[in-house]
């Protein structure tokens, strides 16, 4: 199957919204958890400055059937940060996420960025490691922006999930 990654648009919002709730579905499984915050909506993910990145199949004999997952990058006070990846379930494990990752990647360099951030969880499998593997080092917030993503994820409950840790990649 041959996914292509393009920017989001407004048609996407409610898909990118299913999308996000079906992958946090997983985490939700893994740790019982009974309060996870809900998806981001459409109009907040389209209010932050940044970007959205989808992937959708793609074959030349038939039109895409829409997005099976999406890359969301907030560009905040010249700060890039990849605020979420999501790919459905059952699109997983085919490398459309480390696709989204690249796409995100290079487009933020394009964009003047010269490093990027996230905040994940350090001990699931397709949380730290994964974005290990796609060249992200862990690393210790040094701007009030990425502290101020710990009180929000604080305020969320996701520390009693397991420890978080804060990622950067060079571009």
């Amino acid at each position: 199957m041959e996914i292509r990654v393009r920017p989001a648009h407004p048609a996407d919002d409610a898909e990118t919204e299913q999308i996000e709730a079906a992958a946090d579905a997983l985490l939700v499984d893994r740790f019982d958890a009974v309060n996870w915050p809900p998806p981001t909506t459409a109009r907040e993910r389209a209010s932050m400055p940044g970007f959205v990145l989808v992937a959708e199949p793609h074959e030349a004999s038939a039109p895409s059937s829409g997005p099976v997952g999406f890359v969301h990058v907030l560009e905040i006070d010249g700060h890039a940060h990849l605020e979420q990846l999501s790919v459905l379930p059952t699109y997983g494990r085919r490398g459309i996420g480390r696709r989204l990752v690249q796409a995100a990647l290079s487009e933020t360099r394009d964009r003047g960025h010269r490093t990027i951030t996230l905040r994940t969880y350090r001990d699931v499998p397709w949380n730290a490691p994964f974005y290990a593997s796609c060249g992200f080092t862990e690393t210790e917030p040094d701007s009030a922006l990425l502290r101020s993503l710990i009180d929000t994820e604080t305020a969320l409950g996701l520390f009693r999930y397991g420890p978080r840790v804060q990622m950067t990649a060079t571009l």
